[in-house]
């Protein structure tokens, strides 16, 4: 799998947040939950100062099983104090794109990242879903390096 290794600012992600790990047998389902409740059960819609149009999903707070994963949109300044605020370092990232089904084409795309052998620094790994057609996606998934 081909990606570019680019250098990004600090960025400040608003939304919502649960805890899961690649072993629980519930993170599809938690994971799926938090994109309901951004977007059918609007909490989307009361995220202020919006620097960008592209949702994120973001993962931090690795520990040896479990990660935190928010779902919401780019901030310029969080005036959200009902939802989670979350801070994407500043630093190196390896770069994926990947296009298709927003779910298969992720979630293909993470099995193909957890087999290689990135110098990732687990500060914070993401997804910019730059299109909403959920069958035709184009998606940039952000690795944190050291």
């Amino acid at each position: 799998m081909n990606y570019e290794v680019v250098n990004l600012e600090e960025k400040t992600i608003v939304g919502v947040s649960a805890v899961t790990g690649n072993s629980d047998p519930e993170m599809g389902r938690i994971i799926g939950g938090l994109w309901e409740k951004l977007y059918q059960r609007g909490a989307i819609a009361s995220i202020k100062n919006r620097a960008s149009a592209y949702a994120i999903g973001l993962y931090s707070d690795y520990t040896d099983s479990e990660y935190c994963v928010t779902t919401g949109i780019e901030v310029s300044k969080a005036e959200n104090p009902e939802l989670t605020v979350k801070t994407i370092p500043a630093g190196k990232y390896a770069k994926f794109l990947v296009h298709g089904d927003m779910v298969q084409a992720v979630a293909n795309a993470w099995g193909q990242i957890w087999q290689m052998n990135l110098d990732r620094s687990f500060t914070g790994d993401f997804e910019e879903y730059m299109s909403s057609d959920p069958e035709n996606c184009e998606i940039a998934l952000y690795i944190a390096l050291k």
